[in-house]
């Protein structure tokens, strides 16, 4: 029975004897009749309100009753047969004090997640029950961007693997691009996406706008930074005019994807110093020369800086990297796990603004929306202002912010939510939350939520692998969902490995030893086709 109404709420106490009896003879859902993140129904006239619950105490007053504190979440139509039909987000209608409360069925929340019309992929089971559907809403899930959040183990991968395959199900013909630091996918995709790596991205420097050539070369810090920037940016701008196709465009910058010879470039640096008188000024011309030089000749950066890249290759680089056309094979996984760590955040950057830019610059042809995922975001869009990769939190937070208005819609995968920046975060119009076994990440998601998904918070901790608490715009409602299996060749290699069994084998070491070495130091993957460590 209803007890107290508030516009968002209720107070509702129900009798202990009622639950036991639904609890023993329901169905799957009534079996959880009564606990925390069910689901109750209240009839407003011809209306079906439905509501989650949020907490409990017991009546002391009444020993054998419970109030519950009750979050709306939406209303139906009640049918001829006093089904819950055409259910629907939002209230309308409240109920009164007195009024009945009734226990949800199976066939209520088979009306509430029924997908209609709108474009959909169904990724798992509906919590408690065994047979209705959880599907996510793809149109608006990534129109309004997504976030997936939860702890080490809990399956974070394997369930973006899912997502992304169930996508690629339904649209083979899209335009994905995953960020994977870890190469993790390259097993989930290798059918049916194209790989790329240090031994085949091939990403000419040329494409690095100033700010992130800045991030690049220069390794002063404060007043000394600023005077070096105003040096490379005079440099980089005689460079760039040098090339013929530099010469098709009025509005050349520094940030123009122009090509240009890096010796162009060095021997900008040398007319300038060659000008001056002061030691300690050509000493920073200096500086930034031999910072360039050691990139040339570090074979760890010649997929970026390769003499061989300074030919006019944009084209061909972007019909590869965003997939157009797709032929099928609609992702592109860029697997980062081979570049030095100095410049991994340089090269997402490049990656994501390429992506923004040609959204923006396109926008009159044909459309053509493309998905950016990215994984470990806490890497690239962390919470604290620090100088550097400041380039990549900048394009990531702008895509948040501004990518839906042009096409590009962004997907964070990570573990500590409460490490990334609000401001990219709060952009994400659905989440999808896994175990969560830190306080502060549990608050974030928490303050994430919409009111009617309170009920599901003190369950977050406690979910199993392969399970997760969704809610806003991809869904009807927050719901909480049972992944579906994806079968082995499908799921990416991020499985931990089994000490005890590994820790057994033996034999080969002095072959492993060997054939490790010899990738470590060619520092490629592919030098050794036929180690142990690759099998």
């Amino acid at each position: 029975m209803v007890e107290n109404v508030a516009f968002g709420s209720a107070v509702v106490r129900l009798e202990r004897a009622v639950l036991d009896h639904l609890r023993a003879n329901g169905d799957s859902s009534l079996g959880m009749a009564g606990a925390i993140g069910s689901q109750v129904k209240m009839q407003v006239d011809e209306l079906w309100l439905l509501g989650n619950i949020r907490d409990m105490e017991i009546d002391r007053s009444l020993p054998d009753a419970i109030m519950v504190n009750i979050d709306f979440l939406g209303e139906g139509d009640r049918g001829p047969d006093g089904a819950l039909v055409a259910f629907r987000r939002g209230v309308t209608r409240y109920p009164r004090s007195g009024d009945r409360v009734f226990a949800v069925h199976d066939s209520d929340l088979a009306q509430v997640f029924a997908t209609d019309a709108r474009s959909h992929i169904e990724i798992g089971t509906v919590y408690p029950t065994k047979g209705v559907r959880a599907a996510l809403f793809i149109d608006q899930m990534l129109s309004g961007h997504f976030a997936l959040v939860g702890s080490s183990g809990t399956g974070k991968s394997t369930t973006t693997a899912l997502i992304l395959h169930k996508i690629i199900d339904k649209a083979p013909e899209g335009h994905i691009v995953v960020i994977d630091p870890h190469g993790e996918y390259d097993s989930a995709f290798r059918t049916r996406g194209v790989i790329y790596n240090v031994d085949n991205l091939k990403m000419p420097y040329w494409l690095l706008n100033f700010e992130e050539h800045c991030e690049v070369f220069l390794t002063s810090e404060g007043v000394e930074r600023e005077i070096d920037k105003d040096i490379l940016a005079k440099c980089l701008m005689l460079a760039r005019s040098k090339n013929d196709v530099a010469h098709s465009y009025v509005n050349l910058t520094v940030d123009s994807p122009v090509p240009y010879l890096l010796a162009d470039l060095i021997g900008s640096i040398d007319a300038q110093m060659g000008r001056l008188s002061q030691a300690a000024d050509m000493a920073r011309y200096a500086r930034i020369k031999n910072k360039i030089e050691e990139m040339i000749s570090d074979t760890r950066y010649t997929f970026m800086f390769d003499r061989s890249l300074v030919a006019d290759s944009m084209e061909s680089f972007l019909a590869d990297i965003l997939r157009l056309p797709a032929n099928g094979r609609p992702i592109s996984i860029i697997d980062l796990s081979g570049v030095p760590s100095d410049i991994v955040s340089v090269v997402v950057a490049v990656l994501s603004r390429i992506v923004l830019d040609f959204a923006i610059w396109s926008r009159r042809q044909a459309r053509r929306p493309i998905l950016l995922v990215c994984e470990e975001a806490h890497r690239y869009v962390p919470a604290e202002r620090i100088e550097t990769g400041a380039a990549v939190r900048k394009i990531l937070e702008r895509i948040a912010k501004e990518g839906r208005k042009y096409g590009v819609s962004l997907g964070l995968v990570t573990q500590r939510p409460s490490d990334v920046a609000e401001g990219a975060l709060s952009q994400c119009g659905t989440i999808i939350s896994m175990r969560l076994n830190n306080e502060r990440d549990q608050a974030w998601v928490r303050n994430a939520m919409p009111e009617g998904a309170r009920g599901f918070l003190d369950s977050i901790p406690a979910l199993r692998n392969r399970e997760c608490i969704i809610c806003g715009e991809g869904v009807t409602i927050p719901v909480r969902v049972r992944f579906d299996t994806l079968d082995p060749e499908l799921r990416p290699e991020s499985a931990d490995p089994v000490f005890s069994k590994l820790w057994t084998d033996v034999g080969g070491e002095a072959d492993l030893l060997k054939q490790t070495i010899s990738v470590w130091r060619s520092q490629s993957l592919d030098a050794a086709p036929n180690s142990p460590l690759l099998r």
